[in-house]
């Protein structure tokens, strides 16, 4: 195995990022110039796979109304990881920020997940398994 660093993994996923692994609900307005859109859960998800930690969920606010929700990462040395924050570009807030635990067995973007997973791996080489 080669080994590979933080930004090798930013890299990757980064890379495999796309309309058909962005979130259900976000995919009307995902566009190539903003490939982070929709890809909070999974990337999240991802690097807890790799680094472990704690998963963060905030509430996404748009002109004071919640919009959804946001995911990142908090490593086990309390820095917080956001892989994915610059796909908020029109002014929306992240507020309520908590720890969450992660959701057991398949998730409800599963296949969407895994097709992440296997494009990440195609760059990396290897990932440890999911945390499920």
């Amino acid at each position: 195995m080669i080994p590979w660093n933080l930004l090798d993994l930013d890299h990757a996923l980064r890379a495999s990022w796309a309309a058909d692994t962005c979130s259900p609900d976000d995919q009307p307005e995902w566009q190539p110039s903003n490939p982070a859109w929709g890809h909070c859960d999974i990337t999240a998800l991802i690097v807890h796979d790799v680094l472990g930690g704690d998963l963060m969920r905030g509430e996404v606010h748009v002109d004071g109304d919640q919009r959804g929700f946001h995911w990142w990462n908090r490593l086990s040395s309390g820095v917080e990881l956001d892989l994915t924050r610059e796909q908020f570009q029109r002014g929306q807030r992240v507020t309520a920020a908590c720890v969450v635990e992660r959701p057991p067995g398949p998730l409800r973007r599963w296949d969407e997940y895994l097709l992440l997973r296997r494009r990440v791996i195609e760059h990396l080489g290897h990932l440890p398994e999911p945390a499920i």
